[in-house]
């Protein structure tokens, strides 16, 4: 198959694949060296995907999906030098372009997802995960917290599961992601469930779509507007603190953080 957005062919080194097929456009995370992590490259090449994915008329929706057993493993440890703030912003204006998108974006996921992959969860209108899917905001065990990605996961879940997940860490099945709203089903077969969405979005208008969508954005948005600053600065913030150090090199070191009693990582 071919990729639309550059002409090479889609088994290239890209980090993710954009294909069309039957009035849909198809993004594919395919950084396995890093398990999908969110680098600078993952968020400028999603950019690119969706841009031309608004662009193109023949595409009613986007679904949004990825090699491998981890959809996106969350933030690129290994890019944790240079500009917290500007990375930070750039993981707000991915997150808002997904929401912003007048097209539907269905998350077809059926592996791993952690920390901003749930951000990325969050972002899509429709969530479809298979049963190797499991979930966590991970942030609170590396000293940081989930600052940006709140302004897409809370609007999906309720609060007593946030307070739950953001405070514990702990990972959750894909069954558990649906009675909370994280997502909206759990089936056992992620590609015949998304495929009867398609279907049902193949009856309905492009315009009839993107004005509907609004409808069910205007209020996350307008959270964008509200709170992406200050949440920027609290990120940038916890990263650039001693115990963030700790907990990410604790990480990459495959070690309990010091502040651990009794617990291995997860």
């Amino acid at each position: 198959m071919t990729d639309t957005a550059t002409g090479t062919n889609a088994t290239s080194d890209r980090y993710v694949r954009y294909e069309v097929g039957a009035g849909f456009a198809t993004l594919t995370l395919d950084s396995p060296h890093n398990r999908n992590a969110i680098s600078g490259r993952l968020v400028s090449e999603l950019h690119e995907g969706l841009r031309t994915a608004a662009a193109d008329p023949d595409v009613r929706a986007v679904v949004l999906t990825h090699t491998g057993g981890t959809f996106c493993a969350g933030a690129d440890l290994s890019e944790t030098k240079g500009d917290v703030g500007t990375r930070t912003r750039e993981m707000a204006d991915l997150l808002r372009a997904i929401v912003e998108l007048p097209k539907p974006v269905i998350g077809k996921i059926d592996g791993h997802v952690r920390a901003g992959g749930m951000g990325l969860v969050g972002a899509c209108d429709l969530a479809i995960a298979g049963p190797r899917s499991t979930f966590a905001l991970t942030e609170v065990r590396l000293g940081l917290a989930a600052s940006i990605i709140s302004l897409t996961v809370l609007p999906r879940i309720d609060s007593r599961a946030a307070s739950r997940y953001f405070l514990t860490g702990e990972k959750f099945g894909a069954d558990q992601a649906e009675a909370i709203g994280l997502i909206t089903a759990f089936a056992q077969d992620p590609d015949g469930a998304v495929e009867e969405l398609l279907d049902q979005f193949r009856q309905a208008s492009p315009q009839g779509l993107a004005e509907s969508k609004t409808l069910t954005t205007r209020a996350v948005l307008a959270d964008f507007d509200q709170y992406t600053d200050a949440l920027t600065a609290q990120s940038a913030r916890l990263f650039e603190s001693e115990e963030s150090r700790e907990g990410m090199t604790a990480f990459l070191q495959k070690r309990p953080p010091r502040w651990a009693v009794g617990a291995g990582r997860d």
